[in-house]
């Protein structure tokens, strides 16, 4: 049993993770890390977990830390990954970060996130942890950036297409819908409950910090820089996540024909489901659950496609994905801890 310890412990993300590593049979979760609330049980947050988790959380003391743990899942806002990390890089702990610090190069990083970026030399060891993609690369791995919720749902449908060489890499337009939960518990205007309910609103336009992250890694696909329109939606629900994504085909396909492509593709992949023809992805069929579903449509009648993946942002958007690149980190069956069947209705 490896032991666990998550640093940022009263958010969305950890406590997600908290969740699902309750039924895994392999992670213990040993310390949970909050500088704010250090000292107090964290079902004084949450009361759900009272009776469940009775650890009282604790300041972050990384000498310590070292020693007592063998993995540690980093859910804290960007900016606090890349100041704790360096001091793991030459032990033995597996480090997964949730936030946005090991993504992008140093410039990136920069100008998306205005912060100073991690040290050239944790940068260069991260892998990009988006598990049904580089799969290889992150089974020798000691530090993963695990993905962000959007490039994950986005990635999972593009790089298929794009390393198959079905699709024009220009001109690609991503339409992307998230649920509130996908702005973190901080509280803020558009999250307020008078501003989100019965409302729909784009943001971040042009701006996205999440855009340079699907180029960077679309691009290793392809025989050029790729570069997409990318719109963001917030949408009154709780958790989901939906990207509706169009393209020009390089050459005449069918809907049946880039489904079958895709099936195979993702063959041996546990977490994505390609849907039959003429049906199509919903928020609703992966609540609560590490699955990517996608379906697709070939607009013979103008070469074009439209493909749309839809995930849990929370769980395959997050705390999942981490827990599956931990399951290939130390060659446990990737599905464990994240055998759960999407929550319905």
């Amino acid at each position: 049993m490896k032991k666990a310890a998550i640093i940022g412990g009263t958010g969305y993300g950890a406590i997600e993770l908290i969740r699902l590593l309750q039924s895994h049979k392999e992670i213990e979760i040993t310390k949970i890390i909050s500088q704010s609330q250090a000292g107090e049980e964290l079902s004084a947050t949450y009361p759900h977990l009272n009776g469940i988790i009775t650890k009282e959380m604790e300041a972050l003391n990384t000498e310590e830390l070292e020693k007592e743990i063998d993995i540690l899942f980093l859910a804290a806002p960007a900016g606090v990954a890349k100041n704790i990390i360096p001091s793991f890089q030459d032990t033995s702990v597996q480090c997964i970060d949730l936030s946005g610090d090991f993504r992008l190069t140093s410039e990136e990083y920069k100008e998306w996130y205005g912060k100073e970026p991690a040290s050239a030399d944790v940068l260069e060891k991260a892998v990009f942890g988006l598990s049904d993609i580089f799969t290889e690369e992150i089974k020798s791995a000691s530090i993963i950036s695990n993905p962000g919720c959007f490039p994950t749902a986005a990635l999972s449908a593009l790089i298929p297409l794009i390393d198959g060489n079905k699709i024009q890499t220009e001109g690609i337009r991503i339409d992307a819908k998230t649920g509130i939960s996908g702005a973190g518990k901080g509280l803020s205007e558009k999250a307020h409950f008078s501003s989100a309910n019965e409302n729909v609103v784009p943001y971040k336009i042009g701006q996205h910090q999440h855009i340079p992250e699907i180029e960077r890694y679309a691009s290793q696909f392809a025989d050029n820089d790729v570069k997409v329109s990318f719109t963001t939606h917030l949408i009154p629900m709780t958790r989901g996540l939906l990207c509706t994504i169009y393209a020009d085909l390089k050459s005449q396909e069918t809907t049946a024909s880039i489904l079958d492509y895709l099936q195979e593709y993702y063959q041996e992949k546990s977490f994505v489901r390609i849907l039959p023809e003429g049906h199509f992805p919903a928020t609703k069929g992966v609540t609560g659950s590490n699955y990517c579903d996608i379906g697709a449509y070939v607009d013979e009648r103008t070469n074009s496609i439209v493909i749309a993946s839809a995930i849990d942002n929370l769980v395959k958007g997050a705390a999942g994905q981490a827990i599956h690149n931990a399951n290939l980190m130390n060659g446990w069956d990737e599905t464990m801890g994240l055998e759960f069947i999407p929550v319905f209705p």
